[in-house]
């Protein structure tokens, strides 16, 4: 079956996430640099069956888009160009490093390791993918 990519863009590193082939859950995969990123997603999907992306959305409390906005569009006009066949659907980012960080907590992930910013932006991805699949399926909490 296919998977969803879930994508947490920031302008230095971007967290990636993968589905289970059922669409249930979702896992960190990695972080890469920005720069690389639709490189990282053209070979990922020549090896997997990808049925959609799914990419954190930066808004205010007061639901407009946040300063972030821009470059998140700017990177989603690159993935559009490069991967046109691959549709993409976009997922409220807000306090999904809040979340990130509470989770590593929560897993007693030390502090020295809690300040790699790579796994808060890859754990970031896994909850905005999660996100999506949970309201997709009508399993919002």
């Amino acid at each position: 079956m296919n998977r969803i990519i879930g994508i947490d863009y920031g302008l230095k590193r971007t967290g990636i996430a993968i589905s289970d082939p059922l669409g249930i859950f979702a896992s960190p995969v990695e972080t890469v640099p920005s720069a690389k990123i639709i490189d990282y997603l053209k070979n990922y999907t020549s090896k997997e069956q990808i049925e959609l992306f799914v990419v954190g959305y930066p808004i205010n409390m007061n639901n407009t888009p946040s300063e972030a906005a821009r470059y998140v569009e700017a990177f989603l006009k690159q993935l559009k160009k490069h991967l046109p066949h691959i549709p993409v659907e976009l997922e409220d980012e807000r306090f999904t490093s809040v979340l990130a960080h509470r989770s590593m907590i929560d897993g007693g992930m030390k502090k020295s390791a809690r300040r790699d910013k790579a796994a808060v932006d890859k754990i970031s991805a896994s909850i905005i993918l999660q996100s999506y699949l949970d309201r997709r399926s009508g399993n919002i909490i």
